[in-house]
Formats: structure tokens, C-alpha cells, sequence
């Protein structure tokens, strides 16, 4: 089969790859029909991954149809239209049984490989290095999906592809962000990133009674979307004092819950991290926590992996701040935005700005990290 590869820094090409096979009887084969990049995909296709190897394919967030399905999968048929969750988990460990299933314990496929610095088992994810814990991706004409009734998800017939691909990451990630932070009825609620994530963020706070919401972004047409769509607030910083914006639209207090939708790059190696070397940009961080009002929340999202060097720990304590973070979101939330995409409540298709065959894989990415033509999210379609 066909499936988009990295190769090397900053090189992605369309290869043969062997067809995938059923492994066990909990796994089901899905023949994609949608396909979308993400940004935590960037630090991949630059190369700063040191257990990503050429061949690997990419893809997290992907849509499609059941071809095959192990004897032991009772929710799924061959022929059901699903929306398959990033997070790869077993449903059955302590951390699945409670709903947090980017925290499985049995996901991973090699966990003490995938950052012996740490010690840390995170959960498997799709379009990841396999020695990092990952799996093979979406950018593919078929895809193994592990735990196939815990992770994957029957689209409703009244959702089209492309609004139900962004059930698999980017729409429960942003609902993720608003449990997180706790948001409330009347709640001011600042979200820095204006892409696919940082939106739906902001849409989220919105369905949870937000009375504003505010995004963070320089990008205009960026900005220019999550206003009409998402009914948010544009705040474009290259223009304006963010705090004190804040303070203004919040009655001086500061907003009630900060988001940090921005991505960031991990360090180049477990040796730099430990050593705090190759540090995260802290800007949007340090400004997320200036602009919290006291007693506020400040949540993280994304696959930051450094230290950041002079964190405000002082303003973090003195004002009685919580900070909470995410890499990836759990699987609990995909059928409830999948009932509300059916309902009309949440539209997504917006986001899949451009959509190209698998074939131009490489110059969709290649869009997508300059975001170059207004692109939030390439979609393929094998």
C-alpha cells in the first residue's frame, strides 16, 4: 500500500509499504479515507525526533471505513464509517477505567524506550516513532488500529468526513482545554494559537458559557476565522499590550482561564533536556501567566518536551495560580462532540483548508508548516 513517509529532515516522500495485518484479536484494519497533518507533527518532519526513523509513517488524526475486524471487537462491523481517537489505549488499566486514557499504562509498545530520561509510559499514539510508543499513521491507505473498540468511533450518518476527522484530535483536545481549565458560565477565557486546536479551544469555552473568549495569534486570516466560526475575540499581539487587553475586557482582574494552544519544539536530545539545554520558547507561557487573573488557571497543551529557563514560579505562587497540561487528549469526550457535530453545534469542516491526494503529501506539509495560502490543517485523501 501507499503511505506518506518520513524520510529526513524536512523530507517527506509517498512509498510502498507492507499492507497492515491484524496482530490480535482486539485489532481492526480501517481503510482510510481521510487524513489531516498536525502540529505535532512539525517537530517530526524537521527531524528533531532521535527515534524517528526513514519509513516512518505520519498521520494522527484520520477517518475511515472498517475492512477487518479481530474476532474479540464487539462494537464494530466491517463496513461502519469510524473516526479512530490519537491516543492509543487499552481501556482496561487503572487509568482507562477512570477516563484518562492518554495516561494508559499499556498502550505504549515500548515504553522504556520511548524516553529512558523520564522513565514516563505514556499512552501509544498514531503517526509516532514505534520505538517512541507509537504507530504507524493515517497518511496511509490502511491503518492497524490496536483496542479497535475502545479507540475508534462510529460516525453518525448525518456527519460528513470532513467535519467528523477532527473528532480524532483537534476537537477533543480543545474540549480537553476547557475541562481542564475549568470554565464557567461568565468566565473570560484567553487562548494563544489560532489554529485547528486553539479554535475548537475556544469553541469549547464558548459551550461551556464563556462569557468572552479571546485568541492570541498574529496570523490575520487565522484570526479572521476564529472570529466568524468560533464566535471568539481576535487579538492580534503583534498590535497590542495582551495583559492589559485583558485586564481591560475582564473588569481589571485578568482572564479567568489562559490557554496555551501554541505547540512547541522538543529538545534535541534526552541528554540537552536533562542538562536544560535546548529549552522551550517560554514568551507566550510567561504571558499566559501575567495575564491570569489571581486564582486563575493556566493550561498547557502540546508535546513540549524541554525545560523553559526562567519560569515566573513567583507569580505562580503569589497569586495562587493552577497550572495544568496535556500532550494529548483522552478518548471518553469523542462520541459526545461527535453527537454534537450531528446536532449542528460543532462545525469543523472550515478547518481542512486545503485538501490534496495522498500523493502530494509532501507539498500539503510543506504548506502547513509555513502556513503559506492561509492553510490551518492539509486534508489527504488516499
Amino acid at each position: 500500500m501507499r503511505a506518506l513517509c518520513w524520510v529526513a529532515a524536512d523530507e517527506l516522500a509517498v512509498r510502498e509499504v507492507p499492507d497492515p495485518e491484524l496482530r490480535n484479536e482486539r485489532d481492526a484494519i480501517v481503510r482510510v479515507r481521510r487524513s489531516s497533518t498536525s502540529g505535532a507533527d512539525l517537530p517530526l518532519l524537521a527531524g528533531r525526533d532521535p527515534l524517528l526513523r526513514a519509513g516512518d509513517v505520519l498521520g494522527t488524526e484520520f477517518l475511515g471505513e472498517v475492512v477487518e475486524a479481530g474476532p474479540a471487537v464487539r462494537r464494530h462491523r466491517v463496513g461502519d464509517r469510524v473516526v479512530v481517537g490519537a491516543s492509543v489505549a487499552c481501556g482496561g488499566c487503572w487509568y482507562c477505567r477512570r477516563g484518562r486514557h492518554s495516561c494508559c499504562d499499556n498502550g505504549s509498545t515500548d515504553p522504556a524506550t520511548a524516553d529512558p530520561g523520564w522513565e514516563r509510559s505514556d499512552a501509544g499514539c498514531f503517526g509516532r516513532p514505534p520505538a517512541a510508543g507509537g504507530f504507524a499513521g493515517g497518511h496511509a491507505e490502511y491503518v492497524r488500529v490496536p483496542y479497535a473498540d475502545v479507540g475508534a468511533f462510529r460516525v453518525p450518518d448525518a456527519v460528513g468526513d470532513d467535519r467528523a476527522l477532527f473528532a480524532a484530535d483537534a476537537a477533543p483536545t480543545g474540549w480537553l482545554a476547557a475541562e481542564l481549565g475549568d470554565v464557567r458560565p461568565g468566565d473570560v477565557v484567553a487562548v494563544w494559537g489560532a489554529g485547528a486546536v486553539g479554535q475548537l479551544t475556544a469553541r469549547a469555552a464558548l459551550m461551556r458559557g464563556a462569557d468572552r473568549v479571546v485568541v492570541v495569534d498574529r496570523h490575520e486570516e487565522r484570526l479572521r476565522m476564529a472570529e466568524r466560526h468560533s464566535g471568539a475575540e481576535p487579538l492580534d499581539y503583534r498590535r497590542t499590550d495582551i495583559p492589559s487587553e485583558l485586564r481591560d475586557r475582564s473588569g481589571g482582574r485578568g482572564a479567568d482561564v489562559c490557554v496555551l494552544a501554541v505547540g512547541a519544539p522538543p529538545a534535541r536530545s534526552v541528554t540537552e533536556r536533562l542538562a536544560g539545554r535546548g529549552t522551550d520558547r517560554p514568551d507566550a507561557l510567561h504571558e499566559a501567566v501575567h495575564a491570569c487573573r489571581k486564582d486563575g488557571v493556566v493550561v498547557v497543551l502540546g508535546g513540549a518536551e524541554a525545560f523553559v529557563d526562567a519560569f515566573p514560579l513567583g507569580a505562580v505562587t503569589d497569586r495562587r495560580l493552577t497550572l495544568r497540561g496535556a500532550r494529548r487528549p483522552d478518548l471518553r469526550d469523542v462520541p459526545m462532540l461527535l453527537h454534537r457535530m450531528a446536532r449542528d453545534e460543532l462545525r469543523t469542516e472550515h478547518l481542512a483548508t486545503h485538501q490534496l491526494p495522498l500523493e502530494d503529501g509532501p507539498h500539503g506539509y510543506a504548506l502547513f508548516r509555513d502556513r503559506a495560502d492561509g492553510c490551518v490543517r492539509a486534508v489527504f485523501t488516499p
